[in-house]
């Protein structure tokens, strides 16, 4: 991310509070912040990279706003043009979530294109992140933008760029993407009108076809479609979308399955950016479920589902053998469903020999156990879904390896090749045939079945801690942290020998034992991973898309009495040197 001087925030803010490109209420914004706030806005521009760009709302160059909308879709724009005229006729599919501003930057992103003369096709209303990325490779286009910052609270927006097979930039593309950006000084971009953009043919509805596809592809997925069809109805489920785009297609994917016992949470079943039933709109903080369990008890349900603003994230409560209902981690759906899937698979004989899975190096190694139990090839990627997706272009690029299925603790899943992303709306559904599965052919409930899991291949506990660090002193406290805990050699983490440590800058594996070193092949990022002996793992890692840096805690044991006293003991042992820098 580069950093602006003194001289270049005035300049940079002179211009956004005078010249008339901006609007009035930008123009006023800018001049009535105080210096500290001036600089946050203009010390920076928002980075983009294989992900996008995410950000807070707001005018300055480091917030989200039409005019950094139109800055980086100019530089995708010309991306696109380099590409000749193919490509610009294939073009580029918008969708948006139920974020402020969202509709407005969809439609700032395709009058942009437009005005490039790339055809834009856009979806009528907010639609699934993963439909998106569906709908790229459906429709033929050469890339896809979804306007969205997944689970982020209410003041964050975002804009994540897909390439032409459905998943997110490749770093070439991205890199090309970032140098037109920074080439165009000029702040002064124009769309042209929508009117204008019809008139031409370069503004395209998306229509209900692709959501019909895009539902055929996922319940293809399916492995027991026939009888869930006469019998679905047996397990009863709780949904909330937590005012986000799951409620376009979850409940629809559900129902038209067989899935008939189907409750949405009223409250939060209408889109709202304000999101003003939960603290934050993210399924893997155990408060978004508050309302969702107040009905999961009051219908008796089997299962409490719930999705993110963009429907790429799952969250899951189920009802044990006592009647209880019981939280699931993302990393325990995520062993779950290689479980059921793996296991299913089997039985059908529909395991292919050269079957695999995916799993980023933050997730359980409970999930790569089940994978090696049924001889099932596991690829370990760095942490975000974009890297699964890179994997899927691999194999199908190369004819080798069949994907089955990919998972990242973070309460992303895939199974099948339909999208390139994470998948709510998939995942929902397959959870939801799990649950049937299990309770109707085996009488067993999803909490038993993953306690015999562990108790075949061993005991995990997995934690993940976050900690956000806020504007210019926050990056640098995080940056202090990483240096930190490189200059600070663990040899045991709560009383557990360190086996060995992996830097990601650096693609450096230290054996500890003897000192050897060894490659990693994968890409240089700001990561390190301590691999625990007798198996587990602590992990630390700068967010890519967030002011945080977060913490993964993956403890082993044989029996499940001391996992939680070990895992205190390690938190305790690591946190010691950088304690003050989290403060």
């Amino acid at each position: 991310m580069e950093s602006h001087t003194i001289d270049d925030i005035q300049t940079k803010a002179a211009f956004w509070g005078k010249n008339p490109y901006f609007d009035e209420a930008t123009r006023q914004e800018i001049q009535h912040l105080d210096p500290a706030e001036l600089e946050e806005r203009f010390y920076t521009d928002l980075e983009f990279g294989t992900g996008g760009l995410r950000g807070k709302l707001g005018a300055g160059t480091n917030r989200m706003n039409i005019y950094v909308v139109r800055k980086i879709t100019q530089g995708l724009a010309d991306t696109i043009q380099e590409q000749g005229k193919e490509a610009m006729r294939r073009g580029v599919v918008i969708a948006c979530d139920s974020r402020r501003c969202s509709t407005e930057f969809a439609q700032e992103t395709a009058l942009v294109l437009a005005a490039n003369g790339i055809c834009a096709y856009r979806f009528n209303d907010l639609r699934p992140t993963p439909e998106l990325s569906f709908a790229v490779r459906y429709l033929q286009a050469v890339a896809g933008v979804n306007i969205t910052a997944s689970h982020n609270p209410k003041e964050y927006n975002g804009y994540k760029v897909y390439g032409e097979d459905g998943g997110q930039l490749p770093p070439d593309i991205a890199d090309r993407v970032t140098q037109h950006i920074k080439k165009r000084v000029d702040w002064i971009i124009e769309p042209i009108s929508k009117k204008e953009a019809y008139r031409k043919g370069l503004l395209i509805d998306v229509n209900g076809e692709v959501d019909q596809a895009y539902r055929q592809a996922i319940r293809a997925q399916l492995l027991y479609a026939d009888k869930l069809r006469e019998q679905g109805d047996q397990v009863k489920i709780v949904y909330t979308p937590l005012h986000g785009s799951g409620i376009r297609q979850i409940p629809a994917i559900l129902q038209e399955t067989g899935f008939s016992n189907v409750f949405v949470v009223p409250e939060q079943a209408e889109p709202d950016g304000e999101f003003p039933t939960v603290r934050l709109p993210n399924p893997e903080d155990p408060e978004a479920f508050a309302l969702a369990l107040v009905y999961f008890e009051f219908q008796q349900a089997d299962l409490a589902l719930a999705s993110d603003p963009d429907a790429d994230r799952l969250g899951l409560y189920v009802r044990d053998e006592k009647g209880d209902y019981v939280r699931f981690t993302g990393n325990q759906i995520g062993v779950l469903l290689t479980w059921y899937l793996l296991s299913q698979r089997k039985k059908l004989g529909k395991l292919p020999a050269d079957g695999k899975v995916i799993t980023t190096v933050a997730s359980t190694d409970l999930g790569a156990a089940v994978a090696a139990h049924f001889g099932v090839e596991v690829i370990h990627v760095l942490v975000g879904f974009k890297y699964v997706g890179e994997q899927i272009r691999i194999m199908e690029q190369t004819g080798k390896g069949t994907f089955l299925f990919g998972y990242e603790e973070s309460f992303g899943y895939l199974a099948g090749t339909h999208a390139r992303d994470k998948d709510a709306v998939q995942a929902a559904l397959i959870l939801a045939e799990a649950a049937w599965y299990y309770k109707t052919q085996e009488q067993r409930t999803l909490p038993q079945v993953l306690e015999e899991i562990q108790q075949m291949l061993g005991y995990y506990a997995d934690e993940q801690i976050s900690v956000t660090k806020e504007g210019r002193a926050g990056k640098a406290a995080i940056e202090q942290v990483m240096q930190t805990l490189r200059q600070h050699c663990f040899q045991t983490l709560g009383g557990i020998p360190v086996a060995a440590v992996e830097d990601y800058s650096n693609g450096a594996k230290t054996n500890l034992k003897d000192g050897r070193v060894e490659p990693i092949s994968l890409p240089r990022t700001d990561a390190l991973r301590y691999l625990l002996q007798g198996g587990g793992f602590v992990m630390a890692r700068p967010s890519g898309t967030e002011p945080k840096i977060k913490f993964y805690f993956s403890i082993r044991s044989e029996k499940p009495d001391d996992l939680q006293e070990r895992m205190q003991k390690i938190q305790s042992d690591f946190f010691a040197p950088i304690q003050s820098l989290l403060v």
